[in-house]
Parts: structure tokens; C-alpha cells; sequence
């Protein structure tokens, strides 16, 4: 059973990219059967004219990639490639369809951080199962990306003083020895240290080091 969607995102979409319009059809009606929305494309040069008009930060919501690895024109290798370099895989991972003598191709595209592949024709429960968890992947990179840019702009309001607290807070220093390094009185230390936590929308240093270190990650 396909699980709710995240009430913090939008609905998810499995986007399929395939040159025959038989096996667009076929997966288009099995997504719906599983209500998941779903959106084709006939060729890899379709799929990127989309992307194209996209904005920055796309996709928003959770979405997965059903790609052919053969096509004519632009192969979905070439397109996975593309990806790649769009920095796309976490948000929008792929699932590779394949014929049995494509499957080599497909494992080394696993390799190059493909989600999966499957192979024609496929079982429709084990596909599905297998979209769920690509878009259960897409979610959290979604949501992992929303908050790194909340505590990026929560960062951008602090002051120059306040940023030289918040680092030695963040380092476990005691008022004291803070404001013996940055030349200043400890009541200041104390105000600095206050607005940080107040800007940070945190409690505690543990809380602040905590949205940090995801941050950087």
C-alpha cells in the first residue's frame, strides 16, 4: 500500500522516460492503480526541455526517474550523466528499466549512484516497492535541503560579533574565557550569546552545534 505523502511536501511524481509508448502506458496505468501521479516522456531530449524550465531547487516535492537505458537519440546513460552532474540523483533518484543484455550497463550505473534497476518485463509489486523507496530517499534529501536552507538564513542575520560567539560557543567555551578572547565584558558575551540563540531559533549550544553540523553536512 502506498504509503500518505508527507503533509510538509507536495505530492510525489514518478517521472518515466521511455522511448515505446506501450511501456509508458503500462506504467502510467500501474502508478494510478497505486495512485501515485506519474509524467512521461518519449525521448531523454523531452525529459531535459522539461528540466530546463524548472527553477532552482527543483524538484520541491518527492519524485523518482524511471529511465530506459536504451533510446534513440540521447541514451538514458547519457541522461543519467547529466543528472550527475546536475547534482539531481538525491532528490530525484533513478531506477534504470532494462533489457536482459543492458543489465551489466545498469550495475555499473548503480555504481555511479543509480537507485536501481529493473528488468523488462517487470513484476509490478516488486517495481512499485522499489519507487516507494525511491521517493521515501527523495523526501528526506527534500527535507534535508529545506532545513540547511533555513539555518543558512538564520546565519546571514547574524553579525560579524555575533558569529565570533557563536563559533567559541559552539567549541564549548564558558562566558569567560569567550569574552577574554574577543576582548570584550562577559555581559556582552551574555547579550551576543542570547540574540545568537534567539536569531538560531535554539535553546542550548548542543542545540546550535546540532544545526550546524547538519548544515556543513
Amino acid at each position: 500500500m502506498t504509503p500518505s505523502p508527507d503533509p510538509r511536501l507536495g505530492l510525489p511524481t514518478v517521472y518515466l522516460v521511455d522511448d515505446e509508448d506501450v511501456v509508458r502506458d503500462a506504467l502510467a496505468w500501474l502508478l494510478r492503480s497505486r495512485r501515485l501521479l506519474s509524467e512521461g516522456f518519449p525521448s531523454a531530449e523531452a525529459f531535459e526541455a522539461m528540466l530546463e524550465g524548472r527553477p532552482a531547487g527543483w524538484p520541491m516535492s518527492p519524485s523518482c526517474l524511471l529511465l530506459d537505458v536504451r533510446m534513440p537519440g540521447t541514451s538514458g546513460l547519457v541522461l543519467f550523466e547529466r543528472l550527475v552532474e546536475r547534482k539531481l540523483l538525491d532528490a530525484l533518484p533513478v531506477i534504470f528499466l532494462t533489457g536482459h543484455g543492458d543489465v551489466p550497463t545498469a550495475v555499473g550505473a548503480v555504481k555511479r549512484g543509480a537507485f536501481d534497476f529493473v528488468e523488462k518485463p517487470f513484476a509490478d509489486n516488486a517495481l512499485v516497492d522499489r519507487i516507494e523507496q525511491a521517493l521515501a530517499k527523495s523526501s528526506a534529501a527534500i527535507l534535508k535541503r529545506r532545513e540547511a536552507d533555513v539555518v543558512a538564513r538564520r546565519l546571514a542575520e547574524l553579525t560579524d560579533r555575533e558569529r565570533d560567539v557563536m563559533r567559541l560557543v559552539v567549541e564549548g567555551r564558558p562566558n569567560k574565557l569567550i569574552a577574554d578572547e574577543l576582548d570584550i565584558s562577559v555581559r556582552t558575551v551574555e547579550v551576543h550569546r542570547a540574540r545568537v540563540f534567539e536569531k538560531m531559533e535554539v535553546r542550548s549550544a548542543v542545540e546550535l552545534a546540532n544545526a550546524l553540523r547538519g548544515h556543513e553536512g
